[in-house]
């Protein structure tokens, strides 16, 4: 009896210690190197690449040194070949829906990169396959991993630093995807207003949408007015290249300030509360002030502080095998970004028209 419970638990050690079998569906994005140049850490395993382009899989193999069997030209054909548990949809924005459309019924969890999809009839048949074919669908975003956002999360949720929140002004973007440098392939579709849906407005709009809901804990704005501009005609001529958007809530106003226009990259926030502010200028540093302190601090943070993934990819494999649950309106989660595309494409619809769109 002792020798079989013995076996028993070496076998479920061995299986908690399983790596999750993931594949990757497009690598045209340029963010595809975090999983294709990640390297084995024992987590996951990378178990097929999905990819219409043959000239990008050769420069791929070549880049990365990746196995040629690895590659496949057909979404269906790889799914059915390596039978994955979930997959990174690293191409177009709108492909998105292509993915989870393959995926869902074969019962695979699928983490797409920002924003969840183009428009509110795509996220809303993601959202519905994913409840149908009881999957996981998450969106992520670099501010998910930044210890200073969950950090800020932390103190307006849970010690009420700053008091209630009537506030958030939230910057993101850079110089311009062609200013920094992005691929050939990667420019192709992040500039193409169907592909991705609309320019700055789209790429670095989401962000703030994303953390708002968040900080509000998933309610629905009243209104939505933004205002989109082309400083960069003759680079950006399809899309775009900067935009501002005003969330409006009963009680609360969040401005979104998106740009392919910035100086340098910057992903930073500013929330303001009737006792205090909280600002997360980076990826590691708070500054704090409330109406309890004579002045402002300046506090580091880290992963040691506050419980957040730094890895968007650990923070996957602890879903699927049970270790974490995705909070409702967690920024990863379907809830949250759902929300986020209606705010995207009120504001869209607001840019278009010069009018205020609400959000019925």
């Amino acid at each position: 009896m002792r020798l079989l419970l013995s076996i028993f638990l070496l076998f479920s050690l061995h299986l908690k210690a399983q790596p999750v079998k993931v594949a990757v569906a497009g690598i045209s994005h340029g963010h595809s190197g975090w999983i294709l140049g990640r390297g084995d850490k024992g987590d996951i395993q990378l178990a097929g690449i999905y990819e219409p382009d043959t000239a990008m899989i050769r420069q791929t193999i070549r880049r990365y040194k990746l196995p040629e069997k690895l590659f496949y030209t057909n979404l269906n054909a790889m799914l059915d070949a390596v039978k994955p548990e979930a997959v990174l949809a690293f191409g177009s924005v709108y492909s998105h829906l292509e993915v989870t459309e393959a995926c869902a019924p074969r019962g695979i969890h699928v983490m797409v990169e920002k924003p969840m999809a183009t428009t509110l009839a795509q996220a809303l048949r993601m959202d519905s396959l994913a409840a149908r074919h009881n999957i996981k669908l998450l969106t992520n975003y670099e501010t998910s991993w930044y210890p200073s956002v969950a950090k800020a999360f932390q103190l307006v949720n849970d010690s009420g630093y700053a008091g209630t929140i009537r506030k958030v002004v939230i910057h993101d973007g850079h110089q311009g995807p062609k200013e920094i440098g992005c691929s050939p392939e990667f420019l192709a579709w992040l500039t193409d207003p169907v592909l991705n849906g609309g320019g700055a407005l789209i790429d670095f709009g989401c962000y703030g949408a994303n953390i708002m809901t968040t900080l509000m804990k998933g309610q629905k704005p009243l209104a939505v007015t933004a205002v989109t501009r082309q400083y960069k005609p003759a680079v950006y001529p399809k899309v775009d290249d900067d935009a501002t958007i005003i969330v409006d809530y009963p009680d609360a106003q969040c401005i979104i300030q998106a740009s392919w226009n910035w100086p340098f990259n910057r992903k930073d926030m500013e929330v303001y509360g009737d006792k205090g502010y909280i600002f997360a200028p980076d990826a590691k540093t708070l500054e704090l002030r409330n109406s309890q302190k004579n002045g402002a601090e300046e506090r580091r943070v880290t992963a040691s502080d506050v419980k957040v993934y730094e890895d968007p990819f650990v923070y996957l494999a602890a879903v699927v095998r049970g270790k974490e649950t995705v909070p409702p309106f967690g920024v990863y989660s379907q809830e949250n970004n759902l929300m986020v595309v209606r705010i995207l494409e009120a504001a869209r619809e607001s840019a278009r028209t010069g009018k205020t769109v609400e959000l019925k």
